[in-house]
């Protein structure tokens, strides 16, 4: 009986382990908590410059991340410049009426492989039953800055 209790303690000790938040998750909401705030304590009518916010977290990014997410911030700002740059769970996004149309996630920031570029369910890429919201991104071409043009300007169509 004894090597079974203790069998059990030690697979849910180790379940512990993998369950929950990464410590950059948290970060991330703790982020996320702060820019709720300040958008609260904004007097009524009163803009903050969000954008200012967003180019100086892009650039904190480690180079790679910097340089991928200055050319994305550059093309939505071409694409679509009515979207509204702002912080979201600290990083990069770009809103339509106050709501995230699509983000930048930095790879350093969530030890990933790749950074992403993601879109919300406000973006109207529908196409079909199925289509992708996100992109892996570890460099970006002529072509693929022009893909995302497009894919920008057709999620605020």
């Amino acid at each position: 009986m004894k090597s079974t209790q203790s069998s059990a303690k030690s697979s849910s000790a180790a379940a512990e382990e993998h369950n929950g938040f990464t410590a950059e998750e948290r970060d991330a909401m703790k982020e996320r908590a702060k820019e709720l705030k300040t958008t609260r304590r904004s007097p009524r009518g009163a803009k903050a410059d969000t954008e200012s916010e967003v180019l100086a977290k892009i650039a904190e990014m480690a180079d790679a991340d910097r340089i991928l997410a200055e050319r994305i911030h550059d093309i939505v700002k071409t694409s679509a410049p009515d979207l509204t740059p702002k912080l979201w769970y600290g990083m990069p996004a770009y809103a339509k009426n106050g709501k995230v149309l699509c983000f930048f996630q930095s790879a350093q920031k969530f030890k990933a492989k790749y950074a992403t570029l993601g879109f919300s369910d406000q973006a109207a890429l529908d196409d079909g039953a199925m289509w992708p919201t996100a992109y892996a991104l570890t460099k970006l071409t002529a072509a693929d800055e022009k893909r995302i043009g497009a894919l920008i300007e057709k999620a605020v169509s």
